[in-house]
């Protein structure tokens, strides 16, 4: 698909560039950069997983590295050419994300975990909400059409008793709550000021969109096991910060915001024109 060049209307400067389209689907181009952000430390045998599913219409893709002793950072620029590679100078994912949040340019971003466990191709429908008209794209391993193979019964149940307090205190509806596979509009981040260093990032994502009023479509996603290495987390350590969390931030009046809607169903590599 190239890109397309309408004539000029009355009064119009014909020498403005024509908008970039980049084609997602057979049906579907979209004129939104979307940029991918990737948290890891010490994940060398985990990122050829992580790339290979990946749309090559992405803008970019940043790599926040958490001081890795491995080669990381070089078997992502092999991977990856031009991926913009940040090294984080603090600790902890919320951290990472916050740093690579930053060095976004995209419009539309998104999370994605280095361990192999969340598939690139369902990038597109998270994409696909968000130029639908959501603020927030959050991915769920419980609606219907997800799944996990990673988490353990103790695990699944802190989840569901977790998000059940996040939607009875904040009046969300979502199915899964500490999930790191989300997007959304940069602009968000205006409204969401993230200010923790660990996994209880997502939580708070979560809460603050919701607090917000922002508009959120849960996307249906399938978690899979940690593909090389022994994950960071913490299921006791990091499920109370995860509560400190929620018992921290404070609701707002129901008829102070819209109701959230939850519907359960560095340079570019492979610029496409």
């Amino acid at each position: 698909m190239s890109t397309f060049l309408r004539p000029a209307a009355p009064g119009e400067d014909p020498l403005i560039p024509p908008v970039q389209y980049r084609p997602i689907t057979s049906y579907l181009a979209i004129a939104p950069p979307v940029s991918v952000v990737i948290p890891a430390m010490n994940e060398a045998e985990n990122l050829p997983y992580v790339f290979k599913t990946l749309p090559d219409w992405i803008h970019e893709v940043v790599l926040v590295d958490g001081n890795s002793s491995d080669d990381t950072i070089q078997v992502a620029r092999d991977l990856w050419p031009g991926v913009k590679v940040v090294e984080q100078r603090g600790k902890g994912k919320g951290d990472a994300l916050i740093s690579g949040f930053a060095a976004c340019t995209g419009d539309i971003i998104v999370m994605v975990d280095a361990d192999g466990s969340a598939d690139g191709h369902e990038i597109v429908s998270y994409v696909s909400a968000l130029v639908s008209g959501a603020d927030f794209a959050k991915g769920s391993r419980f609606a219907n059409g997800g799944g996990t193979d990673d988490m353990t019964a103790i695990r699944k149940l802190g989840n569901r008793v977790l998000c059940a307090a996040v939607n009875a205190k904040f009046g969300a509806r979502y199915t899964d709550l500490c999930y790191g596979y989300n997007a959304f509009w940069r602009r968000c981040l205006d409204e969401i000021t993230l200010d923790c260093t660990g996994f209880e990032v997502e939580t708070l994502m979560n809460i603050r969109v919701v607090k917000a009023g922002l508009k959120v479509q849960e996307i249906p996603s399938h978690e899979y096991d940690r593909i090389h290495g022994v994950s960071n987390l913490r299921a006791v350590r990091d499920g109370l910060r995860v509560l400190k969390v929620i018992l921290k931030e404070t609701g707002v009046p129901r008829a102070s915001r819209r109701r959230p809607v939850t519907l359960r169903v560095t340079i570019p590599r492979g610029e496409v024109s």
